[in-house]
């Protein structure tokens, strides 16, 4: 998975995952958007390893937008009036990094490619097998198993299957 990041933007993932740290939680994406008079700036985080069980809550997030507002108004080359947003991951979770695809394995993912992959598609779903330092290991629908370079990942999601949740329906 090659990712191009600007040295900005290395330099603010450094800063939100040392106050995410220090909170318990941990970076998942930040993305910028919006105009240079008026960044947006958007982190999805997730909680620390140990607590991946239980949901980022709204209250949370909010606590967390407030430690990064007093760090990042500090900062000289943010403009002054950007805007943060703080989310969780939701259900369809980006995976970025080695550590995002190992504890999603035996899970459903997609991935979109730069390139075409299996059956000349650049996008493709199935559960993910194994993670090796190089590529991943799929099991499609047709119980095909496709090995995916990570070079080749332009991005991947965990994939949610609604016909499979519950919803209370039994209480």
């Amino acid at each position: 998975m090659v990712e191009k990041r600007s040295a900005a933007d290395e330099q603010l993932e450094r800063i939100a995952e040392t106050v995410l740290d220090q909170m318990g939680f941990e970076l998942v994406e930040l993305e910028r958007a919006g105009h240079r008079a008026r960044p947006i700036l958007r982190l999805r985080v997730d909680r620390a390893d140990a607590e991946l069980d239980r949901a980022v809550t709204v209250d949370e997030c909010a606590r967390v937008s407030r430690e990064l507002e007093e760090v990042l108004d500090a900062r000289e080359d943010l403009a002054t009036s950007y805007i943060l947003e703080v989310s969780s991951p939701g259900v369809d979770r980006p995976l970025r990094k080695l550590r995002d695809y190992e504890r999603s394995i035996g899970k459903e993912i997609a991935v979109r490619s730069y390139e075409p992959l299996a059956g000349g598609s650049k996008r493709l779903e199935g559960v993910l097998q194994s993670v090796e330092r190089e590529s991943l290991r799929l099991m499609l629908a047709d119980g095909t198993a496709v090995d995916v370079p990570l070079s080749a990942v332009a991005k991947a999601n965990l994939v949610f299957n609604w016909d499979e949740y519950d919803f209370g329906k039994d209480r």
